[in-house]
Parts: structure tokens; sequence; C-alpha cells
């Protein structure tokens, strides 16, 4: 090798050193570990009641799809999902927040935007939505804009791993 070529090694050796590390993938599986509301005076409570369940799924490809859901759910009392009463349907809606369809991430802003196709809040059908987002390692959380009564839901999950045991019930 030519001692004139060393110093060109040399600057790309260094430049890969420093280059800026990429930002991790958030394509997996993530399975839900809190949902809360952080509420106006900075208290933060918990929206889906005490171990809410819940999985997201983010393909390479571009698609996703949010399933929370609280723990504890009225079950209907006709045990016949088209015969229930107001409350039960008021509960089952009030319970749940699932929606899916496309996604795209913007790690420079740190910001997923959902592609809306289709929500359990009929609202968001069809709309886009930027949500600010944080992954620290294994853990990938996001906050959704303020809702009406000033409070902003936090969504926090853990990736799942293909050498670890999902960490829901139900899931294993």
């Amino acid at each position: 090798m030519s001692i004139k070529c060393l110093p060109l090694l040399a600057i790309l050796l260094l430049s890969s050193i420093v280059a800026p590390a990429q930002s991790p993938s958030i394509a997996g599986t993530w399975v839900l570990t809190r949902a809360d509301r952080l509420l106006p005076d900075g208290t933060r409570v918990s929206d889906y009641g005490d171990n809410p369940h819940g999985l997201v799924i983010f393909t390479s490809d571009g698609y996703y799809s949010v399933q929370i859901y609280r723990a504890e759910r009225l079950r209907f009392s006709s045990g016949d999902k088209l015969k229930g009463t107001p409350e039960e349907y008021k509960e089952a809606s009030l319970s749940t927040s699932v929606h899916f369809g496309r996604y795209t991430v913007d790690p420079a802003n740190a910001t997923i935007t959902f592609h809306i196709d289709r929500s359990s809040f009929p609202n968001q059908d069809d709309t886009t939505q930027v949500r600010p987002y944080e992954i620290r390692g294994n853990e990938l959380s996001w906050k959704v804009a303020p809702r009406p009564d000033g409070s902003i839901p936090i969504t926090v999950l853990h990736r799942v791993s293909s050498e670890e045991p999902p960490p829901v019930k139900g899931l294993n």
C-alpha cells in the first residue's frame, strides 16, 4: 500500500467512528407496559386501569396495528354482542383504543406519523396523526395530542424479541 494512501485510509476510518449512530428501527412487535395520562397539573395517572393489555406491530414495509385494552372489561350480560345494553356498549367503546394503517418515522424530529385507515374511534378514520416518540433500548413511548380536557395520553411499550417470551398474560 502506498504511503500516500494512508492519510485517506485514516480519514475514512475516523469518519466511520465519529459518524452519527443510526436511529433504531421501530419495526417489530411491541407489548404494552403502560397506558397513562399526563394531567394538566403534571400528575401522571393510569388511562386504562391497572395492568392494561396491548400489542403494537410495526412492519418493515410501513404498516402498523395498535391495540390497547383495559385489563378489566365489562362483559355483556346477554352473552350476545348484538344484545348489549347502552352501558355495556359505552364501556366496550371506552375500554379500548384500536387503530391500523400505514406509518412513517422521522428520526430527526423524533416523530411517528400514523396514517390511520380505521380506528375504534370513527372520527380518526382516514386521518393523519403525528406523535413525538422516544426509544430507549427495548422501550418505545409516544405522546398523543392533548384531549379536550387537557390530558395527554402516553403509550409505553416493550419490544418483544425472539429470545424472550411475551411479557403479557395470554400471549404465552
